[in-house]
């Protein structure tokens, strides 16, 4: 199983359809989101928390997506996440260090939170809520953040904002960032274009609403054997040439040995 640092998939899947979740934890999502938020009809958010009770006390497990602090669903739902199987919780509608921190102080030190920049003011203080105690890994939302800034197109239209999120998590030492969903279920084009385009800029994972986008997720994030194979002779090259060397007529230095060393890791190939 992924960790949370690790993983290139989340998948979506409604609290209140529990005939769905195994299908959801089958379908080779490196993570499962049990959504209690945007999923959920007003009516229908005490029923979702029940049945998400009960599947956590079955065994279930998976991250949850809880709704807003600000919503009068906040105090159950985040109560719900302090049992056994909840991997982690999704923070919709994140803008602060002090929303971090409303959520953290009812949680295990082992469930950490993923706030959802989603917003104008959380993306104006994303580099805030990066560095809060707690955060490991940032998701941006994409369609609820066009949504509010009247942006049309989730292309280079979105551009210096994704951008944001790579750079301040960086900063701030956690995994690099979750991509919004691409909202057309049955174009496979677009699902790849997007997805490349998230890991050429430094995301490393995608956020998916439906079994379908998981496979071509997963692929887009994961390193080519191609690329694989380059990082295994960057790094034996390295043992014996200290400083920077030449490698089939490129030039090689720390900086390109550290990505090396990276893209290793992150097929967990440990480097020797």
């Amino acid at each position: 199983m992924a960790t949370n640092n690790s993983a290139r998939s989340y998948l979506f899947v409604p609290a209140n359809r529990p005939e769905r979740f195994a299908k959801a934890h089958a379908c080779g999502a490196d993570v499962v989101i049990l959504d209690l938020e945007d999923a959920v009809s007003t009516e229908d958010k005490d029923r979702a928390r029940h049945l998400l009770v009960d599947y956590l006390a079955t065994g279930g497990s998976g991250m949850v997506r809880i709704n807003a602090t600000q919503t009068q669903w906040f105090e159950d739902d985040i109560r719900v996440c302090r049992k056994v199987g909840v991997r982690g919780v999704i923070l919709p509608k994140a803008e602060s260090a002090a929303d971090i921190a409303l959520v953290v102080k009812h949680l295990p030190p082992d469930v950490k939170v993923l706030p959802l920049i989603e917003t104008a003011k959380g993306m104006a203080n994303v580099s805030e809520i990066a560095a809060a105690p707690g955060v490991e890994r940032l998701v941006f939302g994409t369609v609820d953040f066009r949504t509010e800034l009247g942006i049309e197109g989730d292309d280079q239209e979105l551009l210096f904002f994704r951008s944001m999120l790579v750079l301040a998590s960086r900063v701030a030492g956690i995994a690099s960032p979750v991509d919004g969903v691409t909202v057309s279920i049955s174009d496979v084009d677009e699902l790849h274009r997007a997805s490349e385009r998230g890991r050429r800029l430094g995301f490393g994972a995608k956020l998916c609403i439906h079994p379908a986008q998981v496979s071509g997720v997963n692929g887009a994030y994961r390193a080519t054997e191609t690329q694989l194979a380059w990082a295994k002779k960057v790094v034996e090259q390295a043992k014996t040439s200290p400083g920077a060397f030449q490698l089939d007529g490129e030039m090689v230095d720390a900086p390109v040995i550290l990505r090396a060393v990276d893209l290793l890791r992150q097929a967990g190939q440990q480097p020797d």
